[in-house]
C-alpha cells in the first residue's frame, strides 16, 4: 500500500508539473501573438527570453534538487556502506558552504570515525544550518509579497511564485547539502503548483471581502488607497503561503520527532510560518509604502529656487 501510495505521489508531482507547462505555454504564446503586432523579431527575441527565464527559473533548479544526494538528518545507523558514502557526500557540500568557519569545515573533512562524523553534522545542523535556512525562506517571502503586489496579472503572479518557490526549496537543498526523498519532493510540488494557483485566484480578492463595511467607505475618501490596499493584501497572502512551503520543506530535510504525520506537519509548518511572518514583514513593508508615496512626490527644488522663495516670503513678511 505505501508502494502505491508514493507512486500516486510522483504521478500526481508529474501531472501538475505538465499542467503548469500547458498554462505558462498558454500564457507565453497569448503575450507573443501580441508582440507581433509590434514586430517578429520582437516576439521571437521574447520567446528566447522565456526560454531563458525558464531554464535557469525552474529547470535548472529542479535538476539541482533531484540530482542532490538524500539524506535523513536524524539517520543513526550509519553502519551500511550506502550511507557512510552519503555521510561523506553531504559533508562535503556542507563543508563548501561559506558560512562554515574553518573549524566547522574541518570538523566534516577531517574525523577519526563515522560516529563522530554524524555527530559533527548534527552540530553544523543545528548551530549553522538552521538559522540560515529561515534566513532563505524569509528573503524569498519577501520577494514574493513585492512581485505579486506590484504586478496586477493572474498569470504573472501564478508563475512567478512557482519559479521562487522552486528556487527557494532548491537553496535550502544547497545549504543542507541534501534533499527530501523523492517521495517528500513529489509532495512539495504538489503543494508548490497549489500555492501558485491560490496566488492566481487572489487576484480577484478586493478589500471588500477582508475589511467590514464601514472600513470601506472610510478607504473611499482617500484617493488610489483601495487598489495598493488590495494589492498589499494579495503580496502579504502570498508571502505567507511561500513560508509554508520553505517550513514544509524544512520538516522534510529536518524530520522532528514530534511531527510524523500529516496534519502534523501541516500544523506546525503554519505555526512556524507565522513565526518567521513579522520578520518578512518589518523590511518589506517599509519598502512599499516608500515606493508608493515616492510616485505622488513631486520632485524637490534646487537650494537656489528653495534660497529664492525663503527671501520672497521674508519681503512680504
Amino acid at each position: 500500500m505505501n508502494k502505491k501510495a508514493k507512486h500516486l505521489w510522483y504521478l500526481t508531482a508529474i501531472a501538475c508539473l505538465i499542467l503548469f507547462v500547458i498554462i505558462l505555454v498558454a500564457c507565453v504564446l497569448d503575450i507573443g501573438e501580441k508582440l507581433r503586432n509590434i514586430d517578429k523579431w520582437v516576439e521571437y527575441g521574447f520567446y528566447v527570453l522565456v526560454v531563458l527565464l525558464v531554464f535557469f527559473g525552474i529547470i535548472n533548479p529542479i535538476r539541482i534538487i533531484v540530482t542532490s544526494p538524500s539524506f535523513d538528518a536524524e539517520i543513526s545507523d550509519n553502519s551500511s556502506r550506502k550511507n557512510r558514502k552519503t555521510y561523506r557526500l553531504v559533508a562535503r557540500n556542507i563543508a563548501k558552504n561559506n558560512v562554515l568557519t574553518d573549524e566547522e569545515k574541518n570538523m566534516l573533512t577531517s574525523y577519526k570515525s563515522y560516529d563522530e562524523l554524524q555527530l559533527n553534522l548534527q552540530i553544523i545542523f543545528e548551530q549553522k544550518i538552521r538559522p540560515e535556512l529561515n534566513k532563505i525562506m524569509i528573503q524569498k517571502a519577501k520577494t514574493v509579497l513585492i512581485s505579486t503586489a506590484i504586478c496586477q496579472n493572474a498569470r504573472v503572479d501564478m508563475i512567478t511564485v512557482f519559479s521562487v518557490d522552486i528556487n527557494m526549496v532548491k537553496d535550502l537543498v544547497v545549504k543542507c547539502g541534501f534533499r527530501p526523498n523523492m517521495k517528500n519532493l513529489s509532495k512539495l510540488l504538489v503543494k508548490i503548483f497549489g500555492t501558485a494557483l491560490i496566488a492566481e485566484g487572489l487576484q480577484n480578492l478586493t478589500m471588500e471581502d477582508i475589511l467590514p463595511q464601514s472600513t470601506n467607505n472610510a478607504l473611499k475618501e482617500i484617493p488610489f488607497i483601495k487598489p495598493v490596499m488590495s494589492s498589499v493584501t494579495q503580496g502579504l497572502a502570498n508571502a505567507l503561503l511561500t513560508l509554508r512551503i520553505g517550513c514544509v520543506a524544512r520538516r522534510y530535510l529536518f524530520k522532528d520527532g514530534t511531527c510524523i504525520t500529516r496534519e502534523d506537519i501541516r500544523r506546525n509548518a503554519f505555526k512556524d510560518a507565522l513565526l518567521l511572518y513579522p520578520q518578512v514583514l518589518v523590511g518589506t513593508l517599509a519598502f512599499i509604502p516608500k515606493k508608493i508615496v515616492h510616485l505622488f512626490t513631486p520632485k524637490p527644488k534646487d537650494d537656489n529656487e528653495v534660497n529664492k522663495n525663503i527671501k520672497l516670503i521674508e519681503s512680504e513678511a
